[in-house]
């Protein structure tokens, strides 16, 4: 390398104070992301049903109110049995059942531990209100025995996110036609959502129910986030695939809710995690493994419309390069001679 060479090479480098700052941003964006949902995690709307006389699942609601303001979203239900149903179909959280002679606090922790240790909590405060009664805290719908805190569940979040991105990002470097790497991407999310759920729930014990129902979900996750990046890619080059990832990462992962639950999360937030790939998945595994599908429907539906995205951009992107392969391929005009 000439001279002049290494000297252009190097006025076109960044300034050292430049690549620092940036770095700093990026470095300050990851902590935002990751750790703000969980530094502001609080009960937000959570749903909650009060069986009990009209009278005394007002009081609650006002003691609710007052000691966690705009914490739960209290739904009324004639007894026990129907407080019971309501949890197992993932219509509330838990409930609180005020029998004056038994007060029960019904907790669902499958559903979230996080929310599932709040209302525990909560059985305290009403034994603390019925004096002389014993409260019992019965767990409806509880986490699988070999995984009591629901922690396999929780770290399984991220590789289900990673696996998405690796597959569109290697499938784009290691093979050659969109047709092929769009196959790739469907073929790796069975392979990779068999093993996975493998893992959860035959070594972990964090899953239980019907294995291939389980892998179906993960296979979903995994098929939506890598198609929609490969579209991505395919459109805007490694732009988009890096503004894709950014997305899945940064946004769909820490909003998940899977280490707590959607609305313990900074309101708005919450929601829009459930509209994206891992907060859907992380949703719909819940229900499929330990509610019988319950609750399944919407993440099922949000999925779905990724995939389709994701199929969308493929088409996109294969319209544009076989644009540009006609251009390309176009005989030069030649020349008028007079």
């Amino acid at each position: 390398m000439s001279t002049d060479q290494a000297a252009a090479e190097e006025r076109r480098r960044p300034p050292v104070a430049v690549v620092v700052v940036l770095l700093t941003a990026v470095l300050t964006v990851l902590l935002i992301a990751f750790a703000w949902p969980a530094a502001r995690s609080a009960p937000r709307d959570v749903p909650l049903a009060v069986a009990g006389p009209a009278q005394a699942v007002a009081q609650v609601q006002s003691s609710l109110e007052k000691a966690m303001p705009g914490g739960f979203e209290i739904t009324a239900v004639s007894d026990r049995a129907a407080a019971v149903k309501a949890i197992e179909d993932r219509d509330v959280y838990g409930a609180i059942v005020l029998d004056p002679q038994a007060p029960e606090v019904l907790t669902a922790s499958a559903g979230g531990p996080a929310v599932s240790q709040i209302l525990t909590q909560l059985s305290g405060k009403l034994a603390a209100e019925n004096p002389g009664a014993q409260v019992k805290v019965t767990d409806v719908v509880p986490l699988p025995a070999d995984d009591p805190r629901g922690a396999g569940l929780a770290g399984g979040a991220l590789p289900l996110v990673l696996g998405g991105i690796l597959a569109a990002a290697l499938l784009t470097q290691l093979v050659k036609g969109g047709a092929r790497r769009m196959a790739g991407a469907i073929t790796f999310a069975v392979t990779g959502a068999l093993a996975l759920a493998a893992v959860l729930q035959f070594w972990f014990g964090s899953l239980e129910g019907n294995y291939f129902a389980n892998a179906s979900v993960i296979g979903l996750s995994i098929a939506a986030i890598s198609l929609t990046l490969l579209g991505l890619e395919w459109l805007l080059g490694t732009v988009g695939l890096g503004l894709g990832s950014a997305v899945m990462m940064l946004l769909g992962n820490p909003l998940s809710g899977m280490t707590s639950a959607p609305e313990m999360l900074p309101s708005g937030w919450g929601a829009l995690g459930q509209l994206l790939p891992p907060g859907a998945a992380g949703t719909a595994l819940r229900s499929v493994s330990f509610f019988d599908g319950a609750g399944a429907g919407r993440p099922f539906l949000v999925l779905g419309c990724w995939i389709a995205l994701g199929v969308v951009l493929c088409g996109l992107g294969a319209m544009r390069s076989r644009g540009r392969s006609v251009v390309q391929a176009r005989p030069e005009a030649s020349p008028v001679t007079v």
